[in-house]
């Protein structure tokens, strides 16, 4: 099989590595890649969102299957313009898409399906926002509807600095076109869980559950980032309540969860989808808290999820190019909601930024890697090779670093010190990914 991957993340590199690992033969293209993946593949210097140049360079290389990382990408039509011109292609149209690209497009799907997720109105005028605000009360949540590069969203904890998010996404614009309109929610306590599932529209295969650690710090502390590591899977017992739903599965254990997560929240969406003369098919991310009356969706992406694609992919069997495939040609999935089986073991992915993430990351700054080590792989996410072939920083979040092991204490251990490890200068990352679990692990 020939692949093009669009992107050039650590999410890309985990996704090449995976098809590589299945299959050595594979023939791997990466638009634009990173110098990581292009240790698997082919690298062409092709923007995310050049759509043009995309299309070009696919009817140049007529690769099976072409999988796009990225939102910006989807954002940007690129399934509509591949499939126009009868190319394979992973992912969301443009239309489809809008469950990510616009929350209150979202929100409104997530209530037409019935499925739970917080109370929230939209709204433009700061003066309604407001007012919106104190109705639910602090903490609130403050988020801009359209895509923000992950940074759209505030966790108001007073009115005060509900006010002062709402005037800085829709007075100061901030975001830009991304805030002009946003969404004023009620604030949900609980722990964050991530469940992928690959969807022909109808069928969904869900991979394993993972958990995503936003903070900059230890603890949780610290300002939120894009993601500062993730662990899998997420040890789910059970599912507790589920305002009302009859549970049509069991619900015990990650692959449980996972596939009432496909069949109860997951196969709604698609429906309402369907409805709406929007049928998605892809990968459709459902971002869930869990509350003390269950799961709630936080938000639903329309791609594979960053870091936690670099801690499933080496949990996830053989064959996941042959399910991407199967639903870029249009064919069903084998199965109706079902959880993906998997390798045994847990993985940990431990993210090293650069000096000044989130806020200002500092580039250019030379890096050395740690040796090899068996059960630790280093997925490249934002580096680039200079002139003289130095590794160097070229974005926030440069490494995740992913350790497999058969407990989560050991993996834990293992990504965190190959993260030590890394020489370059100001690095930031987190010693404690997956705390709460260990934490629970650990309880007597």
């Amino acid at each position: 099989m020939k692949i093009l991957i669009v992107g050039g993340g650590g999410r890309e590199h985990a996704l090449a590595w995976r098809f590589r690992a299945d299959d050595p033969t594979v023939e791997l293209l990466a638009a634009p890649g990173n110098p990581g993946i292009a240790e698997l593949a082919r690298c062409v210097p092709v923007a995310v969102t050049d759509v043009d140049r995309l299309v070009a360079l696919a009817e140049s290389e007529r690769p099976d299957l072409t999988v796009v990382g990225p939102e910006a990408a989807l954002a940007a039509g690129i399934v509509d313009r591949f499939r126009a011109r009868g190319l394979a292609i992973f992912g969301p149209t443009m239309a489809a898409a809008e469950i990510e690209t616009s929350k209150v497009f979202a929100k409104d799907v997530m209530q037409e399906a019935g499925v739970p997720t917080a109370r929230a109105e939209h709204h433009t005028d700061p003066v309604a926002a407001k007012r919106a605000a104190r109705l639910f009360g602090a903490p609130v949540v403050i988020k801009a509807s359209g895509l923000a590069a992950g940074k759209g969203v505030i966790v108001a904890e007073t009115i005060e600095a509900a006010d002062a998010a709402i005037d800085s996404m829709l007075t100061g614009g901030i975001f830009g076109a991304a805030g002009a309109e946003i969404l004023v929610e009620e604030f949900m306590a609980g722990e964050e869980v991530s469940v992928f599932g690959i969807t022909d529209g109808e069928r969904i295969i869900a991979l394993l559950p993972a958990q995503d650690h936003k903070r900059l710090l230890d603890g949780d502390r610290g300002p939120n980032t894009g993601g500062m590591g993730a662990f899998a899977p997420f040890a789910v017992d059970g599912c507790g309540a589920w305002n009302g739903f009859e549970l049509v599965e069991p619900c015990d254990g990650p692959i449980g969860f996972a596939t009432v997560v496909a069949g109860e929240i997951m196969a709604p969406v698609l429906e309402a989808m369907r409805r709406r003369g929007r049928p998605f098919s892809g990968l459709l991310y459902a971002g869930l808290m869990l509350t003390s009356d269950g799961p709630k969706v936080v938000e639903f992406n329309c791609r594979f999820g960053d870091p936690e694609t670099e801690a499933i992919m080496p949990l996830t069997r053989p064959g996941l190019a042959e399910l991407l495939l199967a639903v870029a040609v249009g064919d069903r999935l084998p199965t109706q909601h079902a959880a993906e089986t998997l390798r045994l073991g847990h993985a940990v992915t431990t993210v090293v930024a650069a000096a000044g993430y989130p806020d200002a990351p500092r580039t250019g700054d030379v890096i050395t890697l740690p040796e090899a080590v068996d059960g630790v792989q280093i997925f490249h996410a934002g580096t680039a090779r200079r002139a003289d072939g130095a590794l160097v920083t070229a974005g926030g979040r440069v490494l995740a670093i992913t350790a497999v092991a058969p407990s989560l204490v050991a993996a834990q251990r293992r990504s965190a010190l190959a993260a030590s490890r890394v020489a370059l200068a100001g690095k930031q990352y987190r010693t404690d990914i997956g705390w709460r679990e260990v934490s629970r692990a650990r309880a007597p």
